[in-house]
């Protein structure tokens, strides 16, 4: 109206998929039966825990919306089939493994028209993607979402990209890197199986050649380390293996500077220790900051200071907090039932034997950990990768939950534990996890992408349905057995201490490049200068060119 014409909202396509208290729930297009002659096609399965309703239109011959409830599995191709011609039989939409309805009466993506919607939330039609992989040779999900932007929303259609891919004859290679045709996957279970304990007998006996790269050494170094924790990941070749991080056991920063962050499990720190960490980043000029992991960050520190700062920490009871591996950070809690009023259970004892027990667990991804004394949920548990909740009868676990830029909620994946059984569950969830995760693979990532998901995953480590529990349950007790704090071990070796020099002729001399500036009475890093901008000549014009006053295209 305010540019003189006139227009009226349709609507929006309000489709979604949710978690609610554990149960999936899906609706999709009409799904309350509004049009006109709408029929509605309904299975409801009380043993299996599942209902879906189609409403199809009044011919029976073309899909209104629906809605799922316990299995929401087939929502992304249902969804995008609102419009579409139905099977003969509409109701076999709703059975087990069923897809989606194409003209043909075939299912599944392939059968869909190319003007069907797979990713709602940035428009991207099958069309799109299809063109994407037969005109510009795209041919792994990556390339998709970042030439199309499907998957980058919610992440709902990426299974749905994984079938076109499939039904466009793409086999996707499972490749580490170069130097390795295996998956991460597969070579954790070539070391278990040959007991291989470095990286160049792998690259020897199941590599390709090469001296490896930047992508393989470190996911190698992680699988090692996983399999053997009494061995230092800084002995022999393993420190070669290492990233900038790992190498110093410590995060670098802007500056060039390290963080130092000591453990403290659960949160739950006495008032001598808190004083040892003040004194400490007075003594050495650090930056102190209270994390989201309810620990302490001391930044700032060179290189040559690190082994002094963690003699004083180490000779005050505290170890390596391991911010600055792919391993497990923290295990938040709340004061739960010891001083809450509304706590049911002992979260911050059950948080600091959790984080003891598995302290320097390496893993292909970090995974951090929350325990709630009730349902209110102070510590944040569903948006960890494990976070469990207490309930009167016991203990809830949750899984497949992180922050960062695609935050997930944990799953549920057991209810009502009690403490032992808890602590076998996350044992065998961790275990399973750092055996068949890709490199760099978050717990909701792998758990999205699990043949059968979280289902799979309850059978697995819950149901023991394949029959590895008692074997993921040893690994993890070798573990807990031969668990050696790395920093410690740094100290007591003149070898690796020695890698702690910013000048190897001067061991004690500072990085003159490094300066600080005094914020909110705190040491900050200088910022950087700006760039400087050089000018640049004009280009002399092409022979024969014109004197326009332009230059000439070259």
């Amino acid at each position: 109206r305010l540019l003189g014409g006139e227009a009226e909202f349709d609507g929006a396509d309000t489709s979604t998929k949710l978690k609610l208290l554990g149960v999936e729930v899906a609706s999709f297009g009409d799904a309350q039966g509004r049009t006109p002659g709408a029929l509605e096609v309904v299975l409801n399965d009380p043993v299996a825990g599942t209902y879906g309703k189609l409403v199809v239109s009044d011919d029976a011959r073309t899909l209104l919306g629906g809605i799922l409830v316990g299995d929401t599995g087939r929502y992304t191709l249902l969804r995008a089939s609102v419009g579409s011609a139905l099977p003969a039989d509409p109701g076999a939409l709703l059975a087990p493994e069923s897809g989606a309805p194409g003209a043909d009466g075939g299912s599944g993506i392939g059968a869909l028209p190319d003007a069907a919607q797979i990713c709602s939330c940035h428009a991207v039609t099958k069309g799109t993607l299809r063109g994407a992989v037969r005109e510009a040779g795209l041919c792994d999900i990556a390339q998709l979402k970042q030439h199309t932007k499907a998957g980058t929303g919610c992440g709902s259609c990426v299974p749905a990209l994984k079938q076109l891919l499939a039904a466009e004859g793409i086999e996707q290679s499972r490749a580490l890197c170069e130097h390795f045709e295996h998956s991460r996957a597969e070579l954790f279970e070539i070391v278990a199986a040959t007991g291989i304990g470095t990286f160049s007998e792998l690259l020897a006996a199941h590599g390709r050649g090469g001296r490896g790269c930047d992508i393989c050494k470190p996911a190698v170094a992680s699988i090692l380390a996983s399999r053997d924790s009494a061995a230092h990941i800084l002995d022999g070749e393993h420190g070669a293996l290492q990233d900038t991080n790992d190498r110093h056991l410590a995060n670098m920063q802007r500056n060039g500077t390290y963080s130092v962050v000591p453990r403290v499990p659960g949160g739950e720190i006495t008032p001598d220790r808190l004083i040892v960490l003040g004194e400490v980043a007075r003594d050495f000029g650090l930056y102190t900051k209270i994390t989201g992991g309810q620990r302490i960050d001391l930044l700032g520190a060179r290189l040559e200071q690190l082994p002094h700062i963690w003699r004083r920490l180490t000779d005050a009871g505290f170890e390596s907090g391991h911010a600055y591996g792919k391993a497990v950070r923290t295990v938040k809690s709340c004061v739960g039932s010891t001083w809450c009023r509304y706590g049911v259970q002992d979260s911050v004892g059950l948080a600091v034997e959790l984080e003891l027990r598995y302290r320097g667990l390496r893993s292909p991804h970090k995974i951090k950990a929350g325990v709630s004394g009730c349902a209110r949920e102070c510590a944040e548990a569903r948006g960890k990768d494990f976070g469990i909740i207490a309930t009167e009868r016991g203990w809830n676990l949750y899984v497949g939950g992180n922050g960062g830029f695609t935050p997930r909620h944990a799953e549920l994946l057991a209810s009502d534990l009690d403490r032992d059984t808890l602590v076998r569950t996350v044992d065998r969830f961790l275990m399973f996890y750092i055996r068949t995760a890709d490199r760099l693979q978050r717990t909701a990532a792998w758990i999205e992408a699990l043949d059968g998901g979280l289902d799979h995953l309850r059978a697995v480590v819950v149901d023991d349905a394949l029959g590895i529990c008692d074997e993921l349950e040893a690994a993890m007790e070798r573990h807990v057995a031969d668990y050696r704090d790395e920093w410690r071990g740094v100290l007591e070796d003149p070898g690796k201490l020695a890698r702690f020099q910013s000048f190897v002729n001067a061991p004690e001399t500072p990085d003159p490049a490094i300066e600080f500036a005094v914020e909110r009475d705190q040491p900050v890093p200088v910022p950087a200068p700006a760039p400087v901008t050089l000018p640049v000549p004009p280009v002399p014009p092409a022979a024969g060119a014109e004197q326009t006053g332009e230059v000439a295209a070259v």
